[in-house]
């Protein structure tokens, strides 16, 4: 397997909705995937849609030890990722009254010190390239918060945060940093809703329709072109007019 020419792109949460989406995106653009998945067989899966325009690794972005590893063996046999997209995430809904540390700190370590893991993990290779990007996935419920999901709407909100700041860090070497948020989107998740659950989102949405997992693959490939080399510290929010930001 030859990367040549191409730039490698990390993305995180690659086996299945809107991580393989964004991965088959980017392939599509040119990029050299590197995908992660939380089990080899998720791996295997990654690597066999990608063909020949990427691979999968076994990673979990909460364990400290498994992104070093990780990070090194993508950097050996690919060379150093200068596209890093943040997408593996967690939820683990209750009330907050009823939500257990467990529930807090597993929603906070994956969602929010997962991303820290990565940027920091990679970002040295892009500062010796002196160009690199960076997309962080958010949610609509960073800005909207929802009822049972305190733990998952701070993260994203920390992940807005942590774009902003971070984008202001690495400005000057030809880094940039922004985030997607996306709205109610059709995945496996949003799937397990009821009809009603499902319609009632639905009609809330300005355009009247759920937002497709390529809508936000989309929205990634243009963060990572040259198209958006002046844009950084931004969140571009894909959520059919769900929320006005």
């Amino acid at each position: 397997m030859s990367v040549g020419e191409r730039k490698v792109a990390l993305v995180t949460g690659a086996s299945r909705g809107i991580g393989r989406a964004i991965a088959a995106q980017l392939a599509a653009d040119g990029l050299f995937i590197v995908g992660t998945a939380t089990t080899a067989p998720g791996a295997a899966g990654i690597a066999k849609s990608l063909g020949d325009a990427g691979a999968g690794i076994e990673m979990r972005v909460e364990d400290d030890a498994s992104v070093e590893q990780g990070v090194a063996d993508v950097q050996e046999r690919f060379g150093a990722p200068l596209v890093l997209v943040n997408n593996a995430g967690v939820t683990r809904d209750n009330l907050l009254l009823r939500m257990t540390p467990e529930q807090w700190s597993g929603v906070l370590d994956t969602n929010l010190t997962g991303a820290y893991r990565l940027c920091r993990a990679l970002l040295r290779g892009m500062m010796r390239a002196r160009w690199g990007r960076i997309v962080n996935l958010s949610s609509v419920v960073a800005r909207m918060g929802n009822a049972g999901q305190a733990n998952y709407a701070a993260t994203k909100a920390g992940v807005e945060a942590l774009t902003r700041s971070l984008a202001q860090e690495v400005g000057s070497r030809g880094i940039t940093v922004n985030a997607v948020a996306p709205g109610f989107i059709d995945t496996d998740m949003t799937r397990e809703l009821s009809d009603e659950q499902r319609q009632a989102m639905v009609d809330r949405t300005a355009l009247g329709r759920m937002g497709s997992v390529d809508d936000v693959a989309h929205a990634v490939s243009f963060l990572v072109s040259d198209a958006a080399a002046y844009l950084t510290g931004e969140t571009l929010h894909v959520n059919g007019g769900l929320h006005f930001a």
